[in-house]
């Protein structure tokens, strides 16, 4: 005999279920309905028993602690633990840190935001058995803004999180923790994630490398989603060749991310070898000059492409009009698309065939509850989002969507003729933090006003890595370099190149 584990409706929340989709339905033609539901539910309960289908948990681990704040000067780490992986492997000896917005079963996960402290994931990502496997330790949880929605380190439920180079300052956003614990050289290697630049721009505040992969390249399985388009994770390093080594152990297919489209790992520290000789690199002239661009560190940025110039790459300026109005394109895809998907679709939404963490998607669901909580920052977002895709009914998001394509053939048909774009990562440097009192107003600027160079490059997919490149007052500037699909070989060649051949501590502005 069946056990029935749901609740089957009455009569009258049926009523409110037809009447929350605009049916008028008789009570008579209710009744026979709900008769003909019966074998539904009866699915829906044989499914409830049967045993959840996620991956194996494999390494022993504890659930770590909150560091008391003189563990956590920076502000920089949620939780403390030593998760030991394999005896032997390309990171034995690394230790690597993992924002939390990354699944680690058995150790609490709050991605910056209050309504879901508390959870405790019961899967790891597959980007965390992969560093596992490769005998690498991961060493706790950082800190990132609040559901990720900030380009400023001044959104996390926890509090801010600081700029190591210059306590006081934006260590950026959205992989804020990560970024500091880096830069802080508490750990050598940080996981971070990426939809508006949340890899680049921590990395250019603090002055690490940021790379974002081409999308798909890393499976982001097991990572709580924001819009499926736009997720993306990828190594944040204190060197480039750490930053490759990572990325050979993160890349590949997994079998439960469908965005993969085959690309696997290579052997990427291999490319560092090449060096910049042979490279053709477009200065991209619509990367500068933004209404809220600093001179100095624009300047720093052509001071960096002149290098390359030295180190025997031939770097000319090229134009891409249409990089001006990327962020219009960009902005609906996240807009709307993460309002829909991660907070009215629990995270994850429908319509893919992805790993699914039933887990997250429950706890997450309560924010409904408490949504007066939320971030100044994702209030902002949700009510843009929320208003076009109701109002609008979805269509600047498919049109936006659709605009992609072009936009990434406008950048394609300059990589046809040079191997690297460079651009500032940012307009300026790190701001000042915000104070814990101020308005909303105040918080929404230093979130959102540095991402017109990074976003474009989540929706149209193409890889791009920030590298340090000079100080402006004590604070680095971030210079970025834009690939072919699937070229990161070349990121790194001449980001090495780069690293070997110019002490960027010395430019300054």
């Amino acid at each position: 005999m069946t056990t029935h584990t749901l609740k089957v409706p009455d009569l009258a929340t049926l009523q409110e279920v037809a009447a929350e989709l605009g049916m008028s339905i008789p009570e008579k033609e209710l009744v026979q309905h709900l008769q003909k539901l019966e074998g539904g539910f009866a699915a829906y309960n044989l499914l409830d028993q049967m045993p959840d289908e996620v991956p194996e948990v494999r390494y022993p681990r504890t659930p770590g602690k909150r560091p008391a704040a003189a563990e956590n000067p920076y502000g920089a780490w949620y939780v403390k633990t030593t998760i030991e992986g394999a005896s032997t492997g390309p990171l034995k000896g690394k230790t690597v840190a993992v924002k939390d917005n990354v699944c680690i079963a058995g150790v609490p996960m709050m991605n910056g935001a209050s309504t879901l402290e508390g959870y405790v994931p019961d899967v790891d990502a597959t980007i965390v058995t992969r560093i596992l496997d490769a005998g690498g330790t991961i060493a706790g949880k950082t800190v990132c803004e609040y559901f990720c929605f900030s380009g400023g380190s001044h959104t996390a439920s926890s509090g801010h999180v600081h700029n190591p180079r210059k306590p006081g300052y934006s260590a950026g956003g959205s992989s804020s923790g990560s970024a500091a614990v880096v830069a802080a050289g508490e750990v050598p290697m940080a996981i971070g994630g990426d939809q508006g630049g949340s890899i680049r721009m921590p990395a250019s505040y603090c002055g690490i490398y940021g790379l974002k992969p081409t999308h798909g390249l890393v499976p982001y399985s097991g990572i709580m989603p924001i819009e499926l388009t736009l997720d993306h994770t990828g190594p944040m390093t204190a060197t480039v060749e750490d930053n490759a080594l990572l990325l050979e152990v993160l890349a590949g297919p997994d079998g439960l991310d469908p965005r993969q489209y085959g690309a696997k790992s290579r052997p990427f520290r291999d490319a560092m070898r090449r060096g910049a000789k042979s490279l053709r690199i477009g200065i991209v002239e619509e990367g500068f000059g933004w209404p809220q661009s600093m001179e100095a560190s624009d300047a720093l940025v052509r001071e960096g492409a002149d290098r390359f110039r030295g180190l025997g790459a031939t770097v000319e300026t090229v134009s891409i009009p249409m990089h001006r109005v990327a962020g219009a394109i960009w902005l609906p895809v996240a807009a709307e698309g993460a309002t829909m998907q991660m907070m009215m679709g629990n995270g994850f939404g429908f319509n893919w065939q992805g790993l699914y963490v039933t887990s997250l998607l429950d706890a997450h669901s309560n924010w409904r509850g408490r949504a007066d909580e939320l971030s100044d920052t994702l209030k902002n977002t949700m009510l843009l989002g929320h208003y076009m895709a109701t109002r609008h009914r979805g269509h600047y998001y498919a049109k936006a969507q659709n605009l992609v394509r072009r936009l990434r053939a406008a950048y394609d048909s300059v990589l046809a003729q040079y191997d690297l774009l460079l651009m500032p990562t940012l307009p300026m440097v790190a701001t000042k933090l915000p104070e814990m009192t101020a308005e909303p107003a105040e918080i929404i600027d230093r979130a959102f006003e540095m991402l017109p160079n990074t976003s474009p490059f989540d929706c149209t997919h193409h890889p791009a890595m920030s590298l340090p490149c000079g100080l402006v007052d004590g604070l680095p500037a971030g210079l970025m370099l834009v690939g072919r699909m699937n070229d990161e070989e070349t990121i790194y060649a001449a980001s090495a190149a780069f690293e070997a051949g110019v002490d960027w501590k010395s430019l300054k502005a």
